[in-house]
């Protein structure tokens, strides 16, 4: 052999020596490379199987909106006749009110008028002279609102002597 020869195979060799520990290198990145595969292929299944969950969840709580909607609709078509009911019925006693107020203010000066007449029974038919409206035709009085007269002419004396 000669020396070039000799000299080609000692680089040839040096080279070799030189590579020996980038081969080491690699085989190990590559030993944990496919180590971690594992682990990420494991991972990517977990989130397969997380995802599954959430979309099964999503389905269960869109149906659970769903029944809740349909149910809340249900109680608002219940409680919207009772709504205008209890317009009505606040409607006419507005009204009521105000013809008590106006029976009352009537009655006052009726009360204030006989102080020393003392509170006796009501004529025959329970009924107490009301002042009318000139022109306007009320109906009879009912018997809350007799009642009420009745309590009311009792009670203006009795605030007048004190």
């Amino acid at each position: 052999m000669s020396a070039l020869e000799w000299t080609l195979q000692l680089a040839l060799l040096g080279l070799l020596g030189a590579a020996v520990p980038f081969a080491l290198r690699l085989e190990r990145q590559l030993r944990a490379l496919r180590r971690d595969r594992a682990a990420l292929e494991g991972s990517a299944a977990g989130f397969q199987e997380a995802t599954r969950v959430a979309e099964a969840a999503l389905v269960r709580l869109r149906a659970a909106a769903e029944l809740a909607g349909k149910q809340i609709a249900e109680r608002v078509a219940v409680a919207e006749p009772l709504r205008d009911d209890l317009r009505y019925l606040v409607e006419r006693a507005e009204g009521l009110a105000d013809r008590l107020e106006a029976l009352v203010r009537a009655a006052r000066p009726l009360a204030a008028a006989a102080p020393s007449a003392a509170p006796g029974p009501l004529p025959p038919g329970g009924a107490v002279a009301r002042p009318e409206a000139p022109g306007a035709a009320s109906p009879p009085p009912s018997q809350a609102e007799r009642d009420l007269l009745r309590a009311l002419a009792q009670a203006v004396p009795r605030a007048a002597a004190r």
